[in-house]
């Protein structure tokens, strides 16, 4: 009984270690997306600021 319990206790420890893993993937992604989206907004509120002013 012991034994099937250690192995369920490491097994669970795996599946946690590999969920965070895939968290941080996905937040990451997920920055990435913000960041360029944020770039691209600020590069057509520039342009068009700057035609304005021309």
């Amino acid at each position: 009984m012991t034994d099937s319990s250690e192995a369920n206790k490491e097994r669970n420890r795996e599946i946690a270690q590999n969920e965070e893993a895939k968290q941080v993937s996905g937040s990451i992604r997920v920055s990435t997306w913000a960041v360029a989206v944020v770039v691209i907004i600020g590069g057509i509120l520039f342009t068009l600021g700057w035609l304005a002013l021309k």
